[in-house]
Parts: structure tokens; sequence; C-alpha cells
């Protein structure tokens, strides 16, 4: 065992859940065994807070929850809300702008997440699947613009683009990141078809940071990670063991201190035994 690791933080969407949307027996006992030598486990996703719970519960953590990429950090048992970072309000309009002809023809659907609920524009197929998933119930908010622009006292805590044409999406990340600095906006992919968009704070390598070291006063050195996209490759960097998903893309996998297999293989469960079991 690595004895020097007290913090084991995992992403759920392709690292603790592969296509059953659940987590394997084998994996949950290897976590089990891990807290019961000493190693808190926390989750870090970009997920809602409230369809990132049963995880949460399910791996049995008593630390704070992670969720929206670290935009919303919040501790279950005692409601308390640690950080929340919100996307700056003028960036979600230009964003909702810039996005608007695209939405308008069809060609993606724009989610905003407001108090920990999913507006959207309208109900279609795409917004059904990834609720199904998600277990999260879509509020049909009509135009996502006018919503923001009539309140001033609504916070965006995410964005997210989504479509099926990948291509369309991967010029949106390109030219969002042209048109804003990562000091001013964080930008990533955390499947394929999504596009996400928070404050730039709100990224998990950061989330990881502020809870392994402002509130369990704990040392890079001493976190593990694993994750298998994009929008994990912060908090791999940042801890003493970053651990890549085998299905995650060749950056990510770079990225890593070590590759394991996928989450149709016990992917985490390998990884547990390889260094803390």
């Amino acid at each position: 065992m690595t004895a020097d690791i007290r913090l084991l933080v995992l992403d759920i969407d392709g690292t603790l859940a592969g296509a059953s949307n659940q987590i394997s027996p084998r994996v949950l006992d290897s976590i089990r065994q891990v807290q019961q030598r000493g190693v808190q486990v926390a989750i870090a996703t970009g997920r809602m807070y409230q369809a990132a719970l049963r995880f949460h519960q399910g791996v049995g953590s008593t630390l704070p929850l992670m969720a929206y990429q670290g935009a919303y950090i919040k501790h279950p048992a005692s409601q308390t809300l640690h950080r929340h970072t919100p996307l700056p309000r003028p960036l979600a309009l230009e964003i909702l702008t810039y996005l608007a002809p695209m939405a308008d023809q069809n060609d993606l659907s724009v989610h905003l997440y407001i108090d920990d609920q999913l507006h959207v524009k309208a109900i279609i197929a795409d917004t059904e699947a990834y609720a199904q998933r998600s277990g999260v119930q879509p509020i049909a908010a009509g135009d996502l613009l006018t919503l923001l622009q009539g309140n001033q006292a609504i916070e965006t805590t995410k964005l997210l683009a989504l479509s099926e044409n990948t291509s369309l999406l991967a010029d949106v990340l390109a030219q969002l990141s042209q048109r804003y600095p990562t000091d001013d906006l964080y930008l990533t992919r955390s499947v394929e078809q999504f596009v996400e968009a928070t404050h730039p704070l709100a990224n998990k390598g950061e989330a990881v940071r502020y809870l392994a070291e402002e509130l369990l006063d704990l040392t890079p050195d001493q976190v593990m990670t694993i994750g298998d996209n994009y929008n994990d490759l912060e908090m791999l960097r940042y801890a003493g063991i970053g651990v890549a998903m085998g299905d995650a893309p060749e950056p990510v996998k770079q990225g890593a201190d070590w590759v394991a297999p996928g989450v149709e293989a016990d992917g985490v469960a390998v990884s547990l035994e390889q260094f803390l079991l």
C-alpha cells in the first residue's frame, strides 16, 4: 500500500459508472477496503449535485461533494455549501447570445444550471436522454436569454451545449477558447457530445485542491485521483497519483501517472489494487 495517500477522489461517468450507470460490486468492494485503511473518498463530477448524490452515498463518502466541475461544493450531511462559483453573468449572457443561432436551427441544445435545477428552452430528445441518465427533471423555461435578462438575481452555476454533431461542438469550443482566456472562463468537454462553461476557478483540480488543502489539511502527494476525460485533467495533474481510465482520450492518458483498464473492466478497482491495497 502507498502509505501516504489519505484522500481518493473519483469521477463518476466513465470512471465509477459505465453503460449501466451503476457502480460495479468489485469497484464498491475495493473502495470499502481502501476506506477501512483510513483513506477518505470523495466525488468530483461535472454532474449536477442532485444527480451525483446517489454515487456520493453509494461510495459511503463523508466529505463534501464536488459537483459542476467543482463550481458547487456542498456537504450532503450538514447541507453546508462550502463553495459556489457561478459563471459571471455577463459571460453567461454573451455565450447564450453566441449559441442562440445554432440552438434556433436545432443544431444543439443549451442547458442552464440554476439553483441545482436544469433549465432548457424546450424538452427535446437530447434533453430527455440526458435527464434519464442523470435522474433529473428538466424545466422547460422558454428562451434562456430572456430568462437570464429578466431576473438579475439568477446565478448560472454551469452552461452546457449538447449536440450529437461533435465536429460542430469542436468548432464551438475552439471559437469560445479564442474569445475567452482561461483566466476569464473555464471550458471543457466531459464527453464528446458536451461543451461546458464554468467560472475560471470551477475546475476539478481547483476543487480537489480546496478540499485537500483548505478543508483536510493535506498536501498533493497525499491525494489520488481517477478520471476519464478532459474535465479530469486538472485533478489528475494536481494529485500525487493521477490515474486515467483506459477509455480516456490520449491527451488525458498523457496527463496521468498511470493508465487503468476501462470502466467496463473495473478500472477503478484495478487502480486501487495497484496503489492502495
